[in-house]
């Protein structure tokens, strides 16, 4: 199967937007000029907050209104990232991203307006009305899951929106999919707690008489570092949600950030303490020789420059920083780009194409005086994009 057809997306939640006009800034100060440098289609992955969406709701013609400027810019939208609910560009998100969680209604109602306004910009901005696709939260973050029927909440409003999206395709012809999105210490981050939740929810749905609705229109987003800081295999893990027949509705291409040898290689170290930043959460794995993984749930200077024991005897760090896809070092940092170079390959080995999304929402966050500026960034981001997906 060849890589989806669309244009490549690259995700607006690095811009910050509480309404539409914030928005609409966003995406003529950076989206548009990194296109017209990229030389190719390009798609805007949207972040609509959910005061956006309130905001382009409120009147009967919001969201079309706002899909004729999108196409004025000449841009087009087939997915949106409904993850970062409220602002994602606060002075501290950290765990707040994951607020409210899928047991919650107000997710459950966020995501639904979500559909409803990603099916118009799909019929105003694209002419053969492709599937769309919602990158979601992963149920919840762990230490924040604490009540005991809370899995079962979030099947129960996950069916109920899986049921809303037939629904929708039925009435007006539009396919959207959900795309839960399995990242570090949630309640969803591993392949094979994706796969054993999702084994559940299709036995619950089945009781329900839902499983048609659910198989259709749940699925996952792949973001490739997060599986990296993992340190699972990521074309494995590609092919074993195939062949539990999980669909992965779209791929955020993403690379973190990795340190060989930390307890030896000091300079890394050192370079790794000034990516410590008090917005994100950057989770940090460490494998031991024997391939034993350890975690802490934040960067922090202390652990950068004076590693507990067992963090300085491993052999590899890697760290949820998204970081340029482009690079596959910074400094006397590596990257995880190797892997995302291996997923790519994985995907092209699916019987369908997902959505495919460059996501590096952290080039605010980015130490160094050297950096470029946000739209070069992107537009190299995008470019190495292209040539990668033109290599497989």
């Amino acid at each position: 199967m060849s890589l989806s057809s669309l244009p490549l997306s690259y995700c607006t939640n690095v811009h910050p937007g509480l309404t539409a006009a914030q928005v609409e800034r966003g995406l003529t100060e950076f989206t548009v000029p990194a296109g017209q440098r990229f030389g190719s289609p390009l798609a805007a992955g949207l972040w609509l907050a959910q005061p956006v969406i309130r905001e382009l709701l409120a009147e009967a013609d919001g969201a079309r209104r706002f899909a004729a400027r999108l196409e004025k810019l000449g841009l087009c939208t087939y997915t949106l990232n409904a993850f970062p609910f409220g602002d994602f560009h606060s002075e501290r998100v950290k765990e707040n991203v994951y607020l409210p969680d899928w047991t919650q209604l107000s997710r459950l109602e966020y995501s639904w307006d979500c559909a409803c306004v990603l099916a118009e910009l799909i019929r105003a901005t694209l002419p053969a009305e492709p599937d769309g696709s919602l990158s979601t939260v992963p149920l919840g973050f762990k230490t924040l899951a604490t009540t005991p029927d809370f899995e079962a909440n979030c099947i129960r409003n996950l069916i109920d929106f899986a049921q809303r999206l037939a629904r929708l395709k039925s009435e007006s012809g539009q396919t959207i999919r959900l795309a839960i999105e399995p990242e570090p210490c949630c309640v969803l981050e591993t392949t094979a707690e994706t796969i054993s939740f999702f084994r559940r929810l299709r036995d619950r749905a089945a009781s329900e008489h839902a499983l048609e609705a659910v198989e259709r229109h749940l699925g996952v987003c792949y973001d490739v570092c997060h599986q990296s800081v993992e340190f699972e295999d990521v074309a494995e893990s590609i092919a074993s949600l195939a062949r539990e027949e999980i669909r992965i509705n779209k791929v955020h291409i993403t690379c973190a950030l990795q340190v060989t040898n930390p307890g030896t290689n000091a300079d890394a170290r050192e370079a790794l303490a000034h990516f410590v930043e008090p917005r994100y959460l950057h989770q940090t794995f460490a494998r031991s020789p024997s391939g034993d993984v350890r975690r802490i749930l934040d960067l922090t200077t202390e652990l950068a420059r004076t590693p507990p024991v067992d963090f300085a005897l491993a052999d590899c760090w890697r760290i949820h920083f998204h970081v340029p896809v482009d690079a596959e070092r910074i400094g006397p940092l590596e990257t995880t780009r190797a892997d995302l170079k291996k997923a790519m390959d994985a995907v092209t080995k699916l019987a369908y194409a997902p959505h495919l999304e460059v996501e590096t929402y952290t080039w605010n966050v980015l130490p160094g005086g050297d950096k470029p500026d946000l739209v070069t960034g992107l537009a190299r981001e995008l470019s190495a994009t292209r040539e990668l997906l033109a290599g497989r």
